[in-house]
Formats: structure tokens, C-alpha cells, sequence
């Protein structure tokens, strides 16, 4: 029996999907709880215009994180930090600070979490850094260390 899942169902999809279940577990389980519904052809015209909506979506997503991508590669990034002999720094810079400096210099707000570090900052100089914007798209950014 062909249903669609109202909530996400461990082992079997995630919202909205299209599945096969037996119609035991469907009558039993999936309908009292509400967690899918029968696969009615309106309910098919239904989750077919949803999934169309879906992929119109992810496409302006994509499309917007390319954009963001390409201005972000573009930008360099400046950050002052204190520093000792030989130009070691006192510290590391971290994901944070950089996410704050990206986000004061370019007026785009980016996720810590989401800044990738080949190696810890701890001197002085111009690094490379990655920015994952989308599971497709990363943005290659230059952040230079100055001595405050």
C-alpha cells in the first residue's frame, strides 16, 4: 500500500515522502496517529504540486548561496590581533572571530559552525578559509592577520 508521511518516521522517510508500507502497519499504526495518509489520486495531485514547490524552492536557494559565494570570494577579510616576537600571536584566532570580522566587513552574516580552517591561526600573515553556504556550494575566502 502506497502512502504518504504527514511526520517523519524513523526507518521508513521523512515528511512528505512517498512510501510503500504493508497495509497492516498502515491501518494499525500510520493512520490512528496521523502520521501518513492513503495515496488517493487527489492526495498523489497533492504531494506532486508540494514536491514541485520543493524543488522551486531548492533552486532559489542554490541559486542565492552562488550569489552570496561569489561576493564572499571577492572579499578579504582583515582581522587585528595582538602578537609577540617573530609574529606569533597570543592565542589562536578562532572560527568565531572570523565569522564576527566576515560578517562586520561584508554585511553578511555567516555561521561559525560553517567556516572551514585548513590549519589553526596562531601567527601572522594571509590565510585560506572555506565557507560551506549550501551542501553544493563553498565560498573560498582569504582572511589577512595584522598586528594590532
Amino acid at each position: 500500500m502506497k502512502v504518504i508521511l504527514n511526520n517523519d518516521v524513523k526507518d521508513l522517510g521523512k515528511s512528505g515522502a512517498l512510501v510503500d508500507v504493508s497495509e497492516g502497519y498502515a491501518r494499525n499504526f500510520l493512520f490512528p496517529r496521523k502520521m501518513a495518509q492513503e495515496a488517493t489520486p487527489a492526495a498523489m495531485k497533492q504531494y506532486e504540486e508540494r514536491r514541485k514547490a520543493d524543488i522551486r524552492k531548492e533552486e532559489r536557494v542554490l541559486a542565492a548561496a552562488q550569489e552570496l559565494a561569489k561576493e564572499l570570494e571577492v572579499a578579504k577579510v582583515v582581522l587585528k590581533a595582538k602578537s609577540g616576537e617573530g609574529g606569533k600571536l597570543y592565542g589562536t584566532i578562532t572560527t568565531k572571530e572570523i565569522a564576527a570580522a566576515v560578517e562586520k566587513q561584508t554585511q553578511h552574516e555567516i555561521d561559525k559552525r560553517k567556516i572551514e580552517l585548513g590549519e589553526p591561526i596562531k601567527a601572522l600573515g594571509t590565510f585560506n578559509f572555506t565557507v560551506k553556504l549550501h551542501p553544493k556550494v563553498q565560498a573560498a575566502m582569504k582572511i589577512i592577520v595584522t598586528e594590532e
